[in-house]
C-alpha cells in the first residue's frame, strides 16, 4: 500500500473536546489536504516543546525514550498512521537496530512526539486521508494565514461533530457515565480515549 508523507502544520486548542488539542498534519509538498487528530494536553505539550526547540528543566517521557534509544543505538526510521477505526487513529513506529527492523504499535500522539525528536518522516495511507482529511481552498503562506487555517479546521471539526450527532466532548456526561466509559476504554486498551476521559474527570475533581 502506497504511503503519503505528512508534515506538522500546527497545534490549536480543541473547540470540540475539553482539555484537548487538535494536531493538524498536512500532505507534504503543498497539497491542500489536512489531517486533524485530537490529542491530549500532555502530548500536545511534548510536541510543542520540541517544535519550538525548548529544553524542559527535566526530561519528559518522550525525551527519556529518545535518550534510552540513543544509548542502545536504536533509531526510529519512520512512523506510519496505518488505520482509522471508529474515529481512533492507529500508528506504529518503524525502528531499527543493527540492521534489524521492528514495528512497534503506539498511540498516534506518542508517535508524533517521537517523530519530531528522531527527525523521522511521518506517513499515512490514502484511505485515511480520504475518510478523515479536510481539503482547504487556501494554503498558508504567513503566520497569520496559519492561524486562519487552524481556525478553519477547528470550525470544520465542530461542524462535523454537530452534523453526525457524535459528541467528542465529555463535559455534558455525568461522572458515573464517565467512570464507566473510562473503565471500558481501559479494558479495551483504548488508552487514547481513556486519557481524554481522565482529563475531564480531573477537571471536575479540581473544581
Amino acid at each position: 500500500m502506497d504511503k503519503i508523507e505528512l508534515e506538522i502544520i500546527g497545534l490549536s486548542y480543541s473547540q470540540t473536546q475539553t482539555g484537548a488539542y487538535a494536531l493538524v498534519l498536512g500532505e507534504k509538498g503543498g497539497a491542500k489536504r489536512r489531517l486533524p487528530i485530537i490529542i491530549g494536553g500532555f502530548e500536545a505539550q511534548a510536541i510543542a516543546i520540541e517544535l519550538e526547540s525548548m529544553t524542559p528543566s527535566r526530561p519528559l517521557t518522550h525525551d527519556l525514550f529518545k535518550s534510552f534509544a540513543d544509548i542502545y543505538a536504536i533509531t526510529i526510521k519512520e512512523i506510519i498512521i496505518y488505520n482509522l477505526i471508529e474515529g481512533i487513529f492507529y500508528a506504529k513506529l518503524i525502528s531499527e537496530k543493527e540492521g534489524q527492523v521492528v514495528e512497534i504499535d503506539t498511540r498516534t500522539s506518542d508517535a508524533i512526539a517521537l517523530a519530531v525528536r528522531f527527525k523521522c518522516p511521518i506517513y499515512t495511507h490514502e484511505f485515511i486521508l480520504a475518510s478523515a482529511g479536510i481539503i482547504l481552498d487556501d494554503i498558508r503562506e504567513t503566520d497569520d494565514d496559519l492561524d486562519k487555517e487552524l481556525d478553519t479546521i477547528e470550525d470544520e471539526l465542530a461542524s462535523s461533530t454537530r452534523d453526525t450527532g457524535k459528541k467528542l466532548s465529555y463535559k455534558d456526561l455525568p461522572i458515573e457515565e464517565l467512570n464507566k466509559r473510562l473503565q471500558d476504554a481501559i479494558e479495551n486498551e483504548n488508552y487514547e480515549e481513556a486519557s481524554k476521559i481522565k482529563i475531564e474527570l480531573d477537571r471536575r475533581n479540581a473544581n
